[in-house]
């Protein structure tokens, strides 16, 4: 019985992994004990022992999914008594508007699929230059992740790709020959790989931009009582840099052809794609045409809607859902409930983040940390802000640094230890340190791990590593530029 239970547990998890979660698990009580006994401070020490952790449960996200046993980990400090459950609906009270962004902006913009593929396709086989393409790319995915939701917009990227990759494959498979190891079909997979990569970083520059474009954003604005607009201007001496020089390290990589960059897309495959997309376009039907350009009109309602600010993010995804549904005959509830999928299991997690957030507050976790911080000059804080909350977005996940960050910001506003133009400069400082560092590693980004994980890129020869190696370019310049921004723009 107790063999089933073992393999059970966590399910196809590596073994390792499994062992040290229940270690995780069965020490931290006895590590408690043990510490009240000898008179040291027991909450503290183990608030900081599950702290690490839950990120290493982030940070070993692609083995396991985070809400299994860092969820674990969560429910065995609430019944230590390191928080209670007040202090976790508190915490989830207070971010009610992110969680609403993730339901239904995530499930709204399911229904835009269509023509974000239009564009994207559209986009691959017509421009045959791979610089202008790759700059395309960036700029498209920076935008639409500025206004829709970059998980989305990853998703139609890696659509794009899997459709074409199979598209090629069914053709080049009628060739006797064919080999899935040959120079020509690794040719074309490593082409899909930059824009792919390209299209990834292009997410973090425009999702860094405005409240809907990370769901960190909205945590912040919502703390910092930020509209859209308001946000948008405020990050805007950060963003515009960064992005314009995203795009410049784009043109050089692809350029000069460094970090497996530069791989141009052979004229006979291009023709293969140009030939099945004619052919999809001459099937496709008035009504079908009709629902892209809805699609593009709703955009268009959602763009306004949240620019001047009608209503929460969540509740103008909310509208989008009843729009695009209704106008496109989306009638069907397992139609309208799979839209739902992506986005949660992700809010799940986002709740365990406020549970560990509430043991944090609770034990006083970075109470010392961010009193230090603060006795620093002001123009040493800013800096450092970003920087930490950089290093720690690299290691573990954006969402859950930036949450832990705004919170004791904000703690240390309202016990009047700053000003408040002290903490509006820390929480632009705390948002884009998440936004920008974190696309070093998979883990700092859902987007960036959204993608590791899918199906497309074991297809393509996209591992841990080679993601890490190219965004390294894109890593070392959004920081720099990033962190010269906050020293000097702000």
């Amino acid at each position: 019985m107790i063999n089933s239970i073992y393999s059970n547990f966590l399910g196809i998890a590596p073994t390792w992994y499994k062992n040290t979660i229940i270690t995780f698990l069965v020490s931290n009580p006895i590590i408690y004990i043990l510490l009240e006994q000898i008179g040291l401070p027991s909450g503290f020490i183990l608030g900081w022992i599950i702290l690490g952790q839950f990120i290493f449960t982030l940070a070993m996200a692609i083995k396991c999914y985070p809400l299994q046993p860092g969820g674990l980990i969560a429910l065995e400090a609430v019944l230590i008594g390191l928080t209670n459950t007040n202090q976790i609906y508190y915490e989830v009270e207070a971010n009610l508007k992110v969680i609403l962004l993730l339901v239904f902006m995530v499930a709204g913009i399911y229904f835009m699929k269509d023509f974000l593929l239009f564009i994207f396709t559209k986009l691959l086989i017509n421009i045959k230059n791979k610089r202008t393409l790759s700059l395309l790319f960036v700029f498209s995915a920076a935008v639409l992740s500025a206004f829709l939701d970059a998980l989305t917009v990853m998703a139609v990227l890696i659509a794009v790709a899997a459709g074409f990759y199979h598209v090629y494959k069914e053709v080049a498979s009628k060739d006797p020959n064919f080999s899935e190891t040959s120079e020509e079909f690794l040719v074309f997979g490593s082409f899909l790989r930059n824009l792919l990569m390209h299209g990834a970083v292009g997410t973090a520059l425009g999702g860094v931009a405005t409240t809907v474009g990370e769901p960190q954003n909205l945590l912040i604005a919502s703390v910092a009582g930020w509209s859209f607009g308001e946000f948008f201007f405020k990050m805007l001496p950060i963003t515009f840099p960064v992005f314009i020089c995203g795009l410049i390290t784009c043109y050089l990589i692809e350029k000069l052809s460094v970090f497996s960059y530069g791989i141009e897309l052979p004229n006979h495959i291009r023709e293969i794609l140009y030939d099945y997309d004619e052919e999809q376009t001459s099937k496709r039907t008035r009504s079908q045409n009709m629902q892209i350009l809805t699609q593009s009109l709703i955009a268009l309602v959602l763009v306004f809607s949240l620019a001047f600010g009608f209503a929460t993010p969540g509740l103008i995804g909310l509208m989008i859902i009843v729009l695009l549904t209704a106008f496109n005959g989306v009638i069907e509830e397992p139609k309208i409930g799979k839209s739902f999928e992506e986005a949660l299991p992700f809010t799940a997690l986002l709740v365990v983040f406020f549970v560990v957030v509430a043991v944090i507050h609770d034990q006083h976790l970075f109470s010392p940390m961010i009193a230090y911080v603060l006795t620093l000059k002001e123009e040493v804080q800013i800096p450092m802000f970003f920087l930490v909350n950089g290093v720690l977005s690299m290691i573990s996940d954006n969402v859950f640094v930036a949450t832990i960050y705004i919170s004791e910001v904000k703690e240390a506003l309202d016990n009047g230890d700053i000003t408040r133009n002290q903490f509006d400069l820390l929480a632009i400082a705390i948002n884009s340190g998440t936004n920008l560092p974190s696309v070093a590693t998979p883990n700092g980004q859902a987007a960036f791990l959204f993608l590791l994980t899918s199906s497309v890129a074991p297809l393509l020869g996209l591992s841990y590593l080679r993601m890490v190696l190219m965004a390294l370019p894109y890593t070392i310049v959004l920081s720099v530029v990033g962190v010269l921004s906050v020293i000097f723009f702000l």
